[in-house]
C-alpha cells in the first residue's frame, strides 16, 4: 500500500511558507501523493491553486485533490483545462479525486443548489472526460488523461466511480468501514461490466509530537465543528502516536486499500518528518 500525505491547505492558519516547505519535505521523504481538502466557506487555500504551487517546488511526488467538490465548479471546460495545466506543470503527476460535498453553506455562497448535485457531478465528469479525450481544451496531458478517483459512500457514488473513474476514494472512516465500502466498489465494477480492477484509496488524520492533542482539537475540531458532537470523534480518532499511525496503516492495508493519504492536524512542516519516522521512510 502506498502512503500519501495531505498538504495543510485546510489548516485554518495556513500560510505560504509552511505550505511550500511541507510540500518540499513530503517530496524528499518519499511519500506517494500530496492530497488536498476542499471547502469554500473556510479560510483554507483552494486545492487546485495550492497544488499548482506545490508542483513548482516538487519533482517526484504525485499531486491530488482528495477530494475536489465537483458540483461547485460547474464550468466543466474550465475545470478540465485547470487540471491539464497542473498535469503539465507537474510533469504528469496529477490525479483527480472528486466528490459532492455535504456543506450547505458552500453551495449557498456559490449560488448552486444542493438538490441534484449528484446528476450535476455526472454531467461534469462526462464532459471533462470527453474534452480530455478530444484534446479540445488546455495542453495535452503528459501521460494520457489524469486518473480519476470518485468519492462517496453510497451506491450512487460507487456506480459513478465505475462509470467515470479509475477507482474510488473514502473521505474518512475506519479500516472496517473501508473494507465494507471496498466490497461495494467491486460490486459496482461488476455491474458496469468492467474487467479492470478499481484502485481504492482513503484519507485518515494524524497529529504527532508533544502538542499532538492540542493541534488536533484546535484544527480538526474547528474544521469539523459543523458536525456537532461527531467532531469530537474525528479529533479523538486522529493518530497521535507512531504506534497508532502504524496500526492505521496495517488496518487499511488489510482492508484492501491501495493508497492511504494521512492528513496533518497542523501546518508545521515538522509533521512531515514525524510521519516519515513513524512509517519508516
Amino acid at each position: 500500500m502506498d502512503i500519501g500525505i495531505g498538504l495543510p491547505n485546510a489548516i485554518q492558519d495556513v500560510d505560504r511558507d509552511s505550505l511550500l516547505e511541507f510540500a518540499k519535505r513530503a517530496d524528499a521523504k518519499g511519500f506517494s501523493s500530496l492530497g488536498t481538502i476542499d471547502r469554500v466557506v473556510y479560510p483554507n487555500f483552494e486545492p487546485l491553486t495550492a497544488l499548482a504551487a506545490a508542483a513548482a517546488v516538487t519533482q517526484r511526488i504525485r499531486l491530488s485533490t482528495t477530494v475536489l467538490l465537483g458540483p461547485l465548479r460547474p464550468n466543466a471546460a474550465e475545470l478540465a483545462k485547470q487540471i491539464l495545466t497542473i498535469d503539465n506543470l507537474s510533469g504528469g503527476r496529477f490525479w483527480l479525486g472528486i466528490g459532492l460535498g455535504a456543506r450547505a453553506d458552500d453551495y449557498e455562497v456559490s449560488a448552486i443548489p444542493m438538490k441534484g448535485r449528484g446528476k450535476a457531478l455526472d454531467r461534469l465528469l462526462e464532459t471533462v472526460k470527453r474534452l480530455w479525450d478530444g484534446h479540445q481544451v488546455g495542453p495535452r496531458p503528459v501521460n494520457g488523461p489524469p486518473e480519476i478517483m470518485v468519492g462517496g459512500q453510497v451506491d450512487a457514488a460507487f456506480d459513478r466511480a465505475a462509470k467515470y473513474g479509475d477507482g474510488w476514494i473514502m473521505g474518512g472512516g475506519t479500516p472496517e468501514v473501508f473494507a465494507d465500502m471496498a466490497r461495494k466498489v467491486d460490486q459496482a465494477w461488476e455491474r458496469a461490466g468492467r474487467s479492470d480492477k478499481p484502485r481504492k484509496a482513503s484519507l485518515a488524520y494524524y497529529s504527532l509530537g508533544p502538542d499532538a492533542e492540542a493541534h488536533a482539537e484546535r484544527n480538526l475540531g474547528h474544521y469539523y465543528d459543523f458536525l456537532g458532537e461527531y467532531a469530537a470523534q474525528i479529533v479523538s480518532g486522529a493518530a497521535k502516536s507512531p504506534e497508532m499511525v502504524r496500526s492505521y496503516i496495517e488496518g487499511f492495508e488489510q482492508a484492501g486499500c491501495d493508497e492511504l493519504v494521512l492528513f496533518p492536524a497542523s501546518k508545521h512542516p515538522e509533521q512531515v518528518d514525524l510521519l516519515a519516522d513513524a512509517v519508516g521512510k
